[in-house]
């Protein structure tokens, strides 16, 4: 019910037909293609080339990484463009630049307002948004995400383990968003950014993908973002590792 994938981001260093060619080893199913750098906005010849070369290699583009920060004067036609042509239903964007607490109330509304717009026009290509979970944006608590979720409608989200939340505390926070959790970026930061190999945080990613495929809707991916060291040769015991949670999870 999940599949397991790739955040292209992960090898920034690589260029995408040696990103899929590791993907394709590792048996993984999808790739997230980033936007900072193998397939920038607005540049849809080369997204077709990407898409082409996952396609060939067998595996599916599940979704956009995108850079959008939901700002007043930041379009988002071009990223919509790119994702058109890599044939991705989903684009990751992000809810400003400051934390939810520190957020006035005239940029949350304006952030907001954006978001809703935003929205709005990827619908009409048929494209879904979804919220980085993440620090430094109005969605970096599970209470402020909902919040945002209820005012845009259409909104979705990304889920990954706030930095150095034990994992009862991670779990607590994936389970308040299971509903709306379109994908899951999978990593193990113990303590704080200290990058370990996935199993050595077991106790978090076994129950977190068992809770995960017993939602009524569980998220579409899981992909694995970042590794230790950027080592392209553990990319393949990572998905292994990953792989055998998603398939123990199954009910």
């Amino acid at each position: 019910m999940i599949r397991p994938g790739l955040c292209s981001v992960t090898f920034r260093q690589l260029a995408p037909e040696r990103v899929v060619e590791l993907s394709a080893a590792a048996g993984l199913e999808v790739i997230e293609w980033g936007g900072d750098v193998h397939v920038p906005p607005g540049d849809p010849e080369r997204a077709v080339e990407v898409a082409q070369t996952t396609a060939d290699a067998g595996l599916a583009v599940c979704s956009y990484g995108s850079y959008f920060r939901s700002g007043a004067d930041e379009q988002i036609a071009p990223i919509l463009d790119s994702a058109a042509a890599l044939g991705a239903g989903r684009v990751r964007i992000w809810a400003g630049r400051v934390d939810s607490a520190d957020a006035a109330p005239a940029e949350y509304a304006r952030i907001a307002a954006r978001l809703r717009d935003a929205v709005a026009e990827a619908a009409e290509r048929g494209i879904v948004l979804a919220l980085e979970f993440h620090r430094r944006t109005l969605a970096d608590t599970p209470a402020a995400t909902l919040r945002l979720i209820a005012d845009v409608p259409g909104l979705t989200t990304y889920w990954q383990p706030t930095v150095d939340a034990p994992d009862a505390v991670a779990l607590a926070e994936y389970e308040a968003l299971a509903a709306h959790t379109t994908a899951v970026h999978v990593f193990s930061w113990w303590p704080f950014d200290r990058r370990l190999r996935l199993d050595e945080r077991e106790s978090l990613w076994h129950p977190l993908f068992a809770s995960a495929a017993a939602q009524p809707a569980p998220p579409r991916d899981a992909l694995i973002e970042f590794v230790p060291d950027d080592d392209p040769a553990l990319l393949a015991p990572e998905a292994a590792t990953l792989r055998r949670w998603l398939t123990s999870a199954i009910p």
